[in-house]
């Protein structure tokens, strides 16, 4: 069926008038409403008032417009069925044959911080949302297009197809429409639900969680070969996430390509110096800060040059030639970095493997962090709180140097993002023994100091990061005898005096910082 008839209401008019303009040369009616139309007339394109069509003006403040059976009817109306076309002859109601709508933008206003509730509840669309969804329960017969980057190929299926548009590609349009109107929803539902219904103030957490996220891609399999897997992006494109990635070369990514490489992204974005992390299962196995990102990579390799091996290597800096070419002296899974020479580009294109990433170098956090769990989510807000150093508190007789200050707060970054239980081991910007994901803290202090030494890299005079208070003063005792002369940890403990009496002991500087940093 031919085009004959188009209806176009929008409240983002981002190429509205080329594609009404276009439209209006294919000899397609036009009819719109409110801002749209004057949009359109003042750009010389005819176009029929949608009050002057149904003989009803707009009313209450433009909420009633399109809400009238001549526009739900025309949208609506299976022109297969005799009965249907024989109620439109008798109203005298033509088919609407393209929808061409998008909603008022309630997710935008409502992050405004001076948004008011009234203001809110007069952006959630009513009229919109409704021929939305009939355009889309009727895709047999009528096209739906809710997003301006669909009406270049909506033209071009137009001119195809003798000025009709195929069952399939309608299908599509279809599929979106409805996904639209569900993200709309989801929004006003998780804004109505966070609200105290006594003083509409905001609650951390709304009594309904909705979520929306898009197919990215299919992976060829989960964790492991027997599960099916596949990446989901957010809505909303977040610039500097993971999901903002651009692939440069290389194999597809894996669900553990991913996973991993996110956990390294989100460590590596953290530090203002150049920095570089190396990321195996999960778990840092070399970090480090330098003047150069050639340098802080040739350090963060030094910590663990065995777990290293297919690992994934993140750079907050642009990599250089001179980079690659020492990237490319092991086996690595993924680079990532926000910008990549020419030269290292071309370098690195000789092991064609290896996927390169960039990402732009903007720090962001997700609004929650989820967990799936049988039957439940659990939510909760980001782990993103970096602390500064008149933020620490020195418990102990001896005081740390501002250099080992700098460690403290080096090596609190990075025992942040390690499997807990953990202890990390450092030095002038440099992890060297990190103890991740043990059911026990002394045993995560052992392991570290055995990283260490298969490393041959010297623990005294070394800082060491706890993610969380010692329970007893044996974790505090494996530490000082490796070398350790400062440790960083939350206190909190009610053995707190009893581990820092095994400091003082030991000639080993203490500080507390109030904060604990489990990562599950």
């Amino acid at each position: 069926m031919s085009i004959k008839q188009a209806l176009i209401s929008v409240s983002d008019k981002t190429g509205i008038v080329e594609l009404a303009a276009a439209l209006h040369q294919l000899n397609i009616t036009i009819l719109s409403t409110g801002g749209t139309a004057r949009s359109l007339q003042e750009s010389g394109i005819p176009v029929i008032e949608v009050s002057d069509y149904t003989g009803f003006p707009e009313m209450l403040d433009g909420r009633v417009k399109t809400l009238h059976p001549k526009v739900h009817a025309g949208i609506l109306a299976r022109m297969d069925l005799p009965e249907h076309r024989q109620v439109m002859e008798q109203a005298q109601i033509p088919t609407i044959d393209l929808v061409v709508v998008n909603l008022y933008p309630f997710t935008q206003t409502i992050t405004r911080p001076d948004c008011s509730f009234e203001e809110a509840i007069e952006n959630i669309d009513i009229g919109g949302p409704t021929m939305i969804r009939a355009a889309a329960k009727n895709f047999q017969r009528v096209a739906i297009v809710t997003d301006p980057q669909d009406y270049g190929p909506l033209l071009e299926q137009i001119r195809a197809n003798d000025g009709s548009i195929d069952h399939d590609y309608r299908f599509q349009l279809a599929q979106k429409a409805f996904s639209h109107t569900a993200r709309y929803d989801g929004a006003i539902s998780n804004y109505l639900t966070a609200l105290e219904p006594s003083n509409s103030q905001r609650k951390r957490f709304p009594d309904q969680l909705n979520l929306s996220f898009t197919l990215a891609q299919p992976l060829r399999y989960g964790e492991n070969p027997h599960q099916q897997a596949a990446f989901y992006r957010d809505t909303a494109n977040v610039s500097g996430s993971l999901a903002d990635y651009d692939q440069l070369q290389g194999k597809e990514l894996s669900y553990n390509n991913i996973a991993d490489t996110d956990a390294a992204w989100a460590c590596v974005r953290t530090f203002d110096k150049p920095a570089c992390v190396i990321i195996k299962h999960a778990n840092p196995c070399g970090v480090a800060v330098a003047d150069t990102a050639l340098d802080a990579y040739k350090k963060a390799f030094t910590t663990d040059p065995v777990s290293a091996f297919g690992g994934i290597i993140a750079i907050n800096r642009a990599v250089e030639a001179d980079l690659a070419k020492a990237v490319l002296q092991q086996f690595v899974e993924v680079i990532i970095a926000p910008e990549f020479s020419p030269e290292a580009r071309h370098l690195l294109a000789d092991k064609p493997n290896i996927r390169v990433l960039t990402v732009p170098l903007d720090k962001h956090n997700n609004v929650y962090d989820l967990k799936r769990v049988d039957g439940g989510l659990l939510v909760q807000t980001p782990d993103d709180l970096d602390i500064t150093a008149d933020q620490l508190q020195v418990v102990t007789r001896i005081k740390p140097t501002r250099e080992q200050i700098e460690d403290c707060l080096f090596a609190w970054r990075v025992v942040k993002f390690v499997k807990s239980n953990t202890i990390v081991f450092c030095a002038n910007g440099q992890t060297l023994g990190i103890g991740a994901g043990q059911m026990s803290r002394v045993d995560s202090a052992r392991i570290a100091s055995i990283k260490a030494q298969q490393a041959n890299l010297d623990l005294h005079g070394s800082v060491v990061a706890s993610d969380a208070f010692f329970p007893f003063r044996d974790g505090l005792d494996v530490l000082a005898k490796a070398g350790a002369r400062v440790v960083i940890q939350p206190g909190g403990s009610i053995r707190d005096e009893e581990v820092i009496a095994a400091a003082d002991e030991q000639g080993v500087a203490m500080v507390f910082t109030g904060v604990r940093h489990f990562r599950h």
